[in-house]
This record gives structure tokens, C-alpha cells and sequence, in this order.
């Protein structure tokens, strides 16, 4: 029997079949889910948390028609600030040799943990030039899933997965000791002579599910002289072309390829409300298609780090926002580039097919389940409110008396000035279904 995708309807709002809070830790109050992904099969998920751990759930295997279940299976703590994660292709509950996920754990080596108990099974070292380990900001495994490839500033570790230890590095900014070095010298002059020139954090790296090409994303700044997006050759580790034109002048956050179109790059960038999309195929410089969120112009954009995700047909593209909503873009044939299209020099503005309230709080990440119709949310961000320290003190010196002692009062200057903890409005995991057999509600 031949496989098809799952499809999506869009023609009403979403139904939500199941509602999931991280499991409680008592030394951190305010926990919350900084990412989520499914495994290959769909059949768990893993959370990336704020308290320095990862929390693997497990979706019940139902039929269609009922209700999902899920429950939380292992907490695996970490000794230092989680950076990212990956799971490994392929990775199954029904395979335990493949039920694994590298992690990047600060001032650790990257970590390759069984999914089944957290043991460890591998690491893979990424050492500086004061032999400190330097935890990478992005994780991508190739296509034959053989070679990890860890981003980190300047610079690319590559990885044998069966040969743990450590990799070859490929620099992505020339240093002055190479023989490139005069790149080094003139940067701002010469930057648009070389297209391996990529400065900073090496913040996303994407590999095309078809062609011998990855693209790579810094978190530095786009300017005029210099792109911060281009894409690689693996089998030579030259680099191919800079990838730009984006209004966004930010550091990129996320870099996808359209799992049907292998020639159509996405890219989100940081406190930018748009996902931008290239054709590998035609001018690079400009893009093709800009898909714009709806703005809240009485709202500062978050600095927190916003995952979008694509279906595994190449048809939508889901994103999350800081009013927690959530967009769907039909990017089924929108982001083409039309001979119409190939004379005009800006991209086309794209409005989402649909957007629905999904949580109280930021939404941090979507992730579209691979084998259902279904779309995983996660929701939570640190708060913090101003003046009320100040608040406190002013009601607390207003029911003062002259009675009280100085030591008192110097307590109450201590408490005013304690800089105020982080709490978090909506921590909650939610699981949505787009299945057209659902129940139509009618208001």
C-alpha cells in the first residue's frame, strides 16, 4: 500500500485534542518549554526546558477518532544551560539502536544520549584555543545521517558518528594566520569577493533533502557588504553562493529547506516578524516570498528564539508569536517563482491562511507531527514586572512607623533592591488536529 502524507484542513479553526504541562520541578517553580520535536515516528516527543533538562512524552498509539493520551516518560537533568538538540534521523521507540539525540550542553562536550534512559553513548569534543569545550548553537545530521555538523563562531565541527572523539573543523571567516588571510585584513571591503565569508555564531545550519548542498545562518547582523546566510557543498565543504536581500538586518534563528522543493530555503531571523524564502534556482540576493505574522505594534518583539515548522507534504508552514497565536501559511505553491515574478526586484508579501489564539503566552514553538494531522504547540517565556519591587517598598515604608529599627529598614532597602525573579503566564504543551474528518463546532 503506497504511504500518502497526512492532510490538513484549513477551512475552520482546529480542534484541541490534548492539553500537557511539564512535569514539576520542585527547585524551579517557573519551568517552562523552551523547544519541542517529534521523533521521526511521531510516536514522542522531547522537550527542551528551561531548568537545564530535557522531558521525553510518549502519545499513546490510538486510533483515529479517539482521544489522545500522553504522559511524561524520563526527565534526563543536565549539568549546565541546554543550547540545542537534535534527534537522530530515524529515531523510533520501536528501534532502540536509533532511539537516541545529540544535545549541546554548555561547557560539555556535544552528547549523544539514549532516548530509552538518558545513558550516555557518545560525545563528540569541540575544543578552543584555551582548551575549553565550546558547546555549538546548531546541530544538523546529513542526509546518510553518518556526519554530525555543529555550528559554533566562525567555524563548523564535522563529526563521524561512529568514530566519536574529535572532528574536522572548517572554518566559515579566514583568520589572518591563513592563507586566506588577507580576507582578514579587509573585511568590509571584500566581503562580496568571497562567499565564504561568514562572520559570527554560526546560529542554523539546514541540509537540502536532495541535493549535495547545506545552507548555514550567523546570528550576526546583515549589512550591505555582507550576507549572513550561504550555502555550502558537503561533499567538497567549499562554499557555493551568499544568500541575502532579507529587510531584516538581524541574526538568523532558523534555517529550513521544503522537505518537496529542495531547491526553496526559509529563514527566520531574531525579533523579526517574518519568515523570508529563496529559489536556490533563480537571483539569490533577493527573496522570493515574505510570509508576515499579524504585528502588534503596541508590543516590543521578544528577543526569545520563535521556531517555525513545515509539513512533511512541503504544503504548510506553521509559526508561533509572542500574542500566542499561531499562523498557517499555504506555502503549497506560493513561494514558486513565477516568470512574472523574475523581473520584479522586490518578494511578494504573504498573509497566513489562518491564525487562532493557542496559549496565554509566547508561543516559543511549533512542531507538525509526522505521520497525523496533527500540530504540537508549546508555549512560555520569562516575565518580568517592573516596579514592583518598587511597589512593595512604598507600601512597606507607607505602614511603617517611626518604632521601627534600622536594621528593619535596612532589610526592606535590601529586599527593594533584589533583582526580581522570572515567572512564566502559560507553560502548557498543546496538541492540535487538523484532521478533515473532524467534528465541525458551530458557534
Amino acid at each position: 500500500m503506497e504511504w500518502k502524507p497526512a492532510q490538513l484542513d484549513l477551512s475552520y479553526p482546529p480542534d484541541l485534542v490534548l492539553t500537557k504541562n511539564l512535569d514539576v520541578d520542585p527547585d524551579f517553580a517557573d519551568n517552562f518549554a523552551r523547544c519541542a520535536r517529534w521523533c521521526a515516528d511521531g510516536s514522542s516527543f522531547l522537550i527542551q526546558c528551561e531548568n537545564r533538562a530535557f522531558q521525553l512524552f510518549d502519545i499513546s498509539d490510538v486510533q483515529e477518532g479517539t482521544q489522545f493520551s500522553a504522559h511524561h516518560k524520563h526527565t534526563f537533568s543536565q549539568s549546565s544551560a541546554v543550547v540545542n538538540f537534535a534527534w537522530y534521523p530515524g529515531a523510533s521507540s520501536n528501534n532502540a539502536p536509533a532511539y537516541c539525540f545529540i544535545a549541546s550542553v554548555r561547557d560539555c562536550p556535544v552528547k549523544l544520549l539514549d532516548a530509552s534512559d538518558g545513558r550516555l553513548r557518545a560525545s563528540y569534543p569541540i575544543i578552543d584555543h584555551r582548551e575549553r569545550f565550546i558547546a555549538p548553537h546548531s546541530l544538523a545530521f546529513n542526509l546518510t545521517a553518518d556526519k554530525l555538523y555543529c555550528g559554533f563562531e566562525d567555524a563548523i565541527e564535522i563529526f563521524d558518528i561512529q568514530q566519536p572523539g574529535e572532528g574536522d573543523r572548517l572554518p566559515t571567516t579566514p583568520s589572518k594566520k591563513s592563507k586566506d588571510g588577507l580576507k582578514g585584513e579587509i573585511l568590509g571591503l571584500l566581503a562580496r569577493m568571497y562567499v565564504d565569508l561568514i562572520l559570527g555564531i554560526i546560529s542554523s545550519i539546514a541540509f537540502s533533502s536532495s541535493y549535495d548542498y547545506y545552507a548555514i545562518g550567523s546570528l550576526t547582523p546583515s549589512s550591505q557588504a555582507m550576507d549572513n546566510i550561504a550555502l555550502y557543498s558537503e561533499s567538497n565543504g567549499a562554499a557555493i553562493m551568499p544568500i541575502g536581500g532579507a529587510d531584516s538586518r538581524s541574526g538568523v534563528t532558523q534555517l529550513k529547506f521544503n522537505p518537496t522543493k529542495p531547491h526553496i530555503l526559509y529563514a527566520a531571523f531574531r525579533r523579526h516578524d517574518a519568515i523570508y524564502a529563496w529559489d536556490l534556482r533563480s537571483d539569490t540576493s533577493v527573496p522570493v516570498k515574505v510570509f508576515r505574522t499579524p504585528s502588534d505594534s503596541c508590543k516590543t518583539l521578544t528577543n526569545q528564539k520563535i521556531e517555525f515548522d513545515i509539513d512533511c507534504a512541503g504544503r504548510w508552514l506553521s509559526v508561533g508569536d509572542q500574542n500566542g497565536c499561531i499562523s498557517m501559511f499555504d506555502i503549497g505553491d506560493s513561494d514558486e517563482l513565477d516568470s512574472e515574478q523574475s523581473s520584479v526586484a522586490l518578494p511578494q508579501n504573504i498573509a497566513p491562511k489562518m491564525t487562532f489564539k493557542a496559549h496565554t503566552d509566547v508561543v516559543g514553538c511549533v512542531a507538525f507531527q509526522p505521520l497525523r494531522s496533527n500540530i504540537l504547540s508549546s508555549s512560555g517565556s520569562r516575565h518580568f514586572d517592573e516596579g514592583v519591587g518598587e511597589g512593595d517598598s512604598s507600601s512597606s515604608d507607607g505602614d511603617s512607623t517611626d518604632q521601627e529599627s534600622d536594621s528593619e529598614s535596612q532589610d526592606m532597602v535590601a529586599m527593594s533592591r533584589r533583582r526580581p525573579l522570572p515567572y512564566v503566564k502559560d507553560s502548557s504543551l498543546k496538541l492540535w488536529s487538523f484532521d478533515p474528518t473532524r467534528t465541525v463546532h458551530c458557534a
